[in-house]
C-alpha cells in the first residue's frame, strides 16, 4: 500500500493563492508522471496538469497562466502552485503518482480547496 500524503488545501478568496504539495514515500518505486486532479461536486474528476519525470508539463486549458506544477524528484513530492484563483476552482484536489515499472497509478486522498469570499 503506498500512501501518498496531501497538504496545503483550505479556504481562499477570490484572487488569492494555494501551494498544494503531495509526497511519496522516498524508498518505493521511480515514479513516472506526477499529477494533480480535481472533482467539483455533481461533476467528473478531471485533470488539472501532469509533469513527467523528466519535467514536461501540460495543464488543463482553465488553469494556464494560473498555476504551476512541479516535482522535487529526490523528494518523491510534487507541488500545485495555484495562483489568481477563482471561484471555480473550488473542488476536491487529488495528485497521483505512475510506477515507472508497472504504470500502476497511485492515488491521494484528496485535499478541499474552496475558493469564496
Amino acid at each position: 500500500q503506498v500512501q501518498l500524503v496531501e497538504s496545503g488545501g483550505g479556504l481562499v478568496q477570490p484572487g488569492g493563492s494555494l501551494r498544494l504539495s503531495c509526497a511519496a514515500p522516498r524508498n518505493i518505486f521511480t515514479i513516472n508522471a506526477m499529477g494533480w486532479y480535481r472533482q467539483a461536486p455533481g461533476k467528473q474528476r478531471e485533470a488539472v496538469a501532469t509533469i513527467t519525470r523528466g519535467g514536461a508539463t501540460n495543464y488543463a486549458d482553465s488553469v494556464k497562466g494560473r498555476f504551476t506544477i512541479s516535482r522535487d524528484n529526490a523528494k518523491n513530492t510534487v507541488y500545485l502552485q495555484m495562483n489568481s484563483l477563482k471561484p471555480e476552482d473550488t473542488a476536491v484536489y487529488y495528485c497521483n503518482v505512475e510506477s515507472a515499472a508497472t504504470r500502476y497509478v497511485y492515488w491521494g486522498q484528496g485535499t478541499q480547496v474552496t475558493v469564496s469570499s
